[in-house]
């Protein structure tokens, strides 16, 4: 093995010994032209190709100077596949002396696009990609591509803020450590001391049918998503089609608004309950293990919260193993829960109703903390 490598070194000639780096040589490379990270203990210079990651170079950006070994272990099915392409990006290896920051390893219509976009359902990854932009556009009216862009990244990074555009609301809710940050810089856009009310009035009513149209249309053409675009387009004809000539244009239309508010409300709850009482706040470089307990909790299963929550009870197994069929997690869940007491993790599990009212109690302690932050910073 070769000695220390020094930062910027291109990759290593073929047969040639690695460098090796260290953590603080690492870190320094972690800017949108320069980007390194750690996978296996092997460096890799993600710089230039991150730009055509299958996942998006927000996704693969967002490890960037980490160990992203459970990462790249939790996102790909077929490892010595992936493995090639990272092959022309390496540049050396993690010192011998330096830590590896990954986790444990004892153990590695909504709901179905979710799998889908899991890669949960088929064996081949292509068959479960043209399922899903059927499912989400001809059945939804939305883009599989918009729908993967913010989710990926969620999973990635769950709970950490400009890396998980779930907990990137502010100015309209403060989050976590959001809620000092803004109260320290007397910022007032709303009141926030009372957003556990106004969360009822534009939180569950509303995200799906404005958020996420407006945030979809725009993704679509900005991206130029064209075949999304034709899928939603179907989507949109065969609903008036079919309900025009029944209810008039305006019945049509108010039916529209009343499913995309049902379910809006429906999507919020079963989301939110295991992720807004958690923590929330900046990057702290937690190994993936640690950082997927820390934004997640599960919520007490039964025949109907399963089915209810299409199995997103169980939040914890979801995070972990993003990629397993999600009628499994019944089953790993117990196995999940002893590797978290050998290493001492915090395995959180809670009623049901109690997961709902947790949100709205998350919401008024961020609030109240923004107050005490405004008027006496």
């Amino acid at each position: 093995m070769g000695g220390v490598g020094e930062p910027g070194e291109g990759p290593a000639p073929p047969g040639a010994p690695l460098p090796t780096f260290r953590w603080e040589q690492i870190r320094q490379h972690n800017l949108p032209g320069d980007k390194w990270l750690v996978i296996e203990r092997r460096v890799y210079d993600i710089s230039r190709w991150a730009q055509r990651h299958p996942g998006g170079s927000r996704l693969i950006g967002h490890h960037g100077a980490e160990d992203a070994t459970d990462a790249f272990r939790a996102f790909h099915q077929d490892l010595n596949f992936v493995r090639k392409f990272l092959q022309p990006l390496l540049i050396g290896e993690l010192a011998p002396e330096e830590p590896s920051q990954d986790g444990p390893q004892d153990a590695q219509c909504w709901c179905l696009q979710h799998d889908l976009g899991h890669t949960s359902v088929f064996r081949k990854s292509q068959w479960n990609h043209v399922a899903q932009q059927f499912v989400m556009g001809q059945l939804k009216g939305f883009s599989a591509h918009w729908w993967n862009f913010r989710h990926f990244q969620h999973h990635a990074k769950p709970n950490i803020f400009h890396k998980d555009p779930d907990v990137t609301v502010a100015p309209v809710f403060l989050l976590g450590e959001s809620s000092v940050e803004y109260g320290k810089k007397k910022r007032r856009y709303l009141p926030y001391h009372r957003q556990h009310l106004y969360f009822f009035l534009i939180g569950p009513p509303l995200l799906t049918l404005v958020n996420f149209e407006v945030e979809n249309l725009a993704y679509m053409l900005v991206c130029m998503q064209w075949t999304d675009l034709l899928w939603a387009a179907s989507f949109y004809s065969r609903f008036f089609l079919c309900y025009a000539p029944f209810y008039g244009l305006p019945g049509a239309l108010l039916l529209f608004v009343a499913v995309r508010v049902l379910e809006s409300h429906w999507f919020v709850w079963i989301t939110q309950m295991n992720h807004i009482p958690k923590e929330i706040g900046h990057e702290k470089h937690r190994d993936w293990a640690s950082s997927q307990l820390a934004a997640t909790c599960n919520v007490e299963p039964s025949l109907f919260i399963d089915w209810f929550s299409g199995h997103l009870n169980f939040q914890i197994e979801h995070h972990l193993f993003p990629t397993m069929p999600r009628h499994n997690y019944r089953r790993v869940a117990p196995l999940v829960k002893a590797l978290c007491a050998k290493h001492g993790l915090n395995y959180e599990v809670k009623p049901f109703l109690t997961a709902l009212v947790d949100i709205i109690g998350s919401l008024k302690k961020s609030g109240d903390i923004w107050l005490e932050a405004y008027l006496h910073q």
